[in-house]
């Protein structure tokens, strides 16, 4: 089983861009969908992204459609999100989760590992 750790959070303006990685440990990284959910104060943690464990999906929330990315970088076991045009609205503590052999799904009872979470806060 994997292990992730996320980072890149922090603060940035309306209109910025962050990008968020998330280090897998474990040499099963490439057999698993990947997917990034944030949870803002009082809200329940919503999907943001997913890529499936082939990577030839992707899916992404409406709200986020147009303004992020996901990616994956097999070699160095890392998924990332970037994150452009950031609106307050995106302030949130952002999760990486892992789903073995998944298709990247939205829900967040299909990943069996989740990262600790980094803070974004997106000032207006």
């Amino acid at each position: 089983q994997v292990q992730l750790v996320e980072s890149g959070g922090g603060l940035v303006q309306a209109g910025g861009s962050l990008r968020l990685s998330c280090a897998a440990s474990g040499r099963t990284f490439s057999t698993y969908a990947m997917g990034w959910f944030r949870q803002a104060p009082g809200k329940e943690r919503e999907f943001v992204s997913a890529i499936s464990w082939r990577g030839e999906n992707r899916d992404y929330a409406d709200s986020v459609k147009g303004r992020f990315t996901i990616s994956r970088d097999i070699a160095k076991n890392t998924v990332y999100l970037q994150m452009n045009s950031l609106k307050p609205e995106d302030t949130a503590v952002y999760y990486c989760a892992a789903d073995w052999m998944g298709r990247g799904s939205s829900r967040t009872y299909e990943y069996e590992v989740w990262g600790q979470g980094t803070q974004v806060t997106v000032s207006s």
